[in-house]
């Protein structure tokens, strides 16, 4: 070689992962030393971050009327002069309370433990409205520590940083951009009736293909049709699905899931999933579940469709977040009160496009 005593990149990152661990040992001591009834956030390494948009959390519909109608110094002259003008809910809020319950009830089985949820507010709004968002947030108790405002530029970038596991927002370009960056991230869509949702149990309902799965079997559907999908998966039954963009949110809430059982609270943990597939179950189920059990992972629930629209079974479950690949299903869920949150990835967003 040529003698340069560079480190290796391998080195490089085991040396900045090394300084990371000692700026969190020397965050911890100085707050250790603090006294607060505020739970800490927990490290990123060891989280599961929701970063939220300014407009998934809150309805900002009039805010966002005066700022493209009048642009941002209007817009942010208005939010200054309406800082003590709490926010209503907007369609991530009930799912973020959730959130915060699970967390809850982790810290009272687990209180030295930092495997919880972690929620960001991420943000292009510029800093001079972070108080009217902080005093909202304060106004409903919610505890969301980190914030991201970015001032007019694309959050994005930023959700590797905080090492973000989901990302929702009420903005569909900004969604596509973080689902092309490899992060699992959903559009919402605020629900045209008021339902109560549980506040005991954190209730998310998934899309099987092209959410928690690839798209390689709606690829078939729309190219060969019906007959040949069921044909094709049949075939390859024992053969496990590649991963879809959610698979990891799934994942992770099984991870906490088995954090109750451990502690004997199968019968009262505060999760449970859904699976909510258009697939029929005789001839296209058995591959679904297959791959979830060879992935390790369970499911609560699923329900198999055939086809039948999913708005009347989702007005059953009443999830806090019903994730869907096709606008038709989540507009559908909207109509009898359903929050759903759009993930625009696969060859279904090829066709609704064209």
């Amino acid at each position: 070689g040529s003698g340069s005593e560079e480190p290796q990149p391998s080195q490089a990152a085991e040396d900045g992962q090394q300084e990371a661990e000692q700026d969190w040992a020397e965050a911890k001591a100085f707050y250790d030393n603090l006294v607060t009834k505020r739970p800490r956030p927990p490290k990123p390494q060891n989280a599961i971050t929701v970063a939220v948009s300014s407009r998934a959390l809150f309805d900002l519909v009039e805010e966002r009327r005066i700022y493209e109608e009048h642009g941002v110094e209007k817009y942010v002259e208005y939010q200054q002069n309406n800082e003590n003008v709490t926010l209503k809910p907007g369609p991530a809020f009930y799912f973020v309370k959730a959130l915060e319950h699970v967390n809850a009830r982790l810290l009272e089985l687990y209180p030295d433990d930092e495997e919880r949820f972690d929620i960001v507010l991420m943000t292009n709004n510029h800093a001079q409205v972070g108080v009217r968002l902080i005093n909202s947030i304060n106004h409903y108790g919610l505890t969301i520590e980190r914030f991201c405002l970015t001032g007019g530029e694309s959050p994005i970038g930023y959700l590797t940083a905080y090492l973000t596991n989901l990302y929702l927002s009420a903005d569909s370009e900004k969604v596509q951009e973080a689902i092309e960056a490899g992060i699992a991230s959903a559009t919402m869509f605020t629900a045209n009736k008021d339902v109560v949702y549980s506040d005991t149990q954190l209730r998310v309902a998934f899309d099987g293909d092209a959410v928690l799965f690839s798209d390689e079997s709606e690829q078939i559907v729309k190219e060969q049709g019906l007959d040949r999908f069921f044909e094709h998966e049949q075939l390859n039954e024992n053969k496990p699905l590649a991963q879809g963009p959610l698979k990891g949110f799934l994942e992770d809430l099984g991870k906490l899931q088995k954090k109750f059982y451990a502690k004997n609270e199968r019968l009262n943990c505060p999760i449970r999933t859904y699976l909510v597939t258009a697939r029929s179950a005789a001839s296209s189920g058995a591959r679904v579940l297959k791959t979830l059990r060879s992935w390790g992972l369970e499911i609560d629930e699923a329900l198999f469709l055939a086809g039948a629209p999913k708005g009347p079974v989702l007005v059953k479950i009443r999830p806090h977040i019903f994730f869907d690949d096709q606008m038709f299903h989540i507009e559908g869920a909207q109509k009898l009160g359903t929050i759903a949150a759009h993930v625009p990835y696969g060859v279904g967003q090829k066709y609704r496009k064209s």
